[in-house]
């Protein structure tokens, strides 16, 4: 087999990888003690749940985008009036895009491992203060 075949080969499983991994966090949504549930809604008012890391920093809570899946964020930016249910509290919250010294600082707070990062595709990582409303 050519060389360039085997390389084609290669990328291809490496997508079908990435694609499995990504649909399965979708699907089943891993839910602990170190998650919070955003809700969002879309342009029409339909509410959207999802399931995400809860990250602190500065006293401020974050949740971050972390995979290629990420229409919550859209969501959030075009409408951040955000419902939020943590530790077993719902609340209102804003969801504000970080600044880029929030994002450095938390994203060296809450890194990623290189596995994680190679099982989703190397997605840009995002973001979002959640101030309380």
């Amino acid at each position: 087999m050519p060389a360039l075949k085997r390389i084609a080969l290669l990328v291809l499983i490496y997508i079908g990888i990435i694609a499995t991994f990504e649909s399965l966090l979708g699907y089943f949504q891993p839910a602990g003690r170190s998650t919070l549930v955003i809700t969002t809604a879309d342009e029409d008012g339909t509410k959207h749940d999802r399931v995400l890391a809860h990250l602190e920093s500065d006293g401020q809570l974050y949740v971050a985008v972390n995979h290629w899946p990420r229409a919550w964020y859209g969501q959030a930016l075009q409408n951040p009036n955000v419902q939020v249910a943590v530790d077993g509290m719902t609340g209102t919250y804003l969801a504000v895009p970080a600044s880029d010294e929030e994002h450095d600082r938390v994203n060296r707070e809450h890194s990623l491992g290189i596995v994680f990062r190679i099982l989703t595709g190397f997605p840009p990582r995002y973001f979002l203060r959640l101030d309380p409303d």
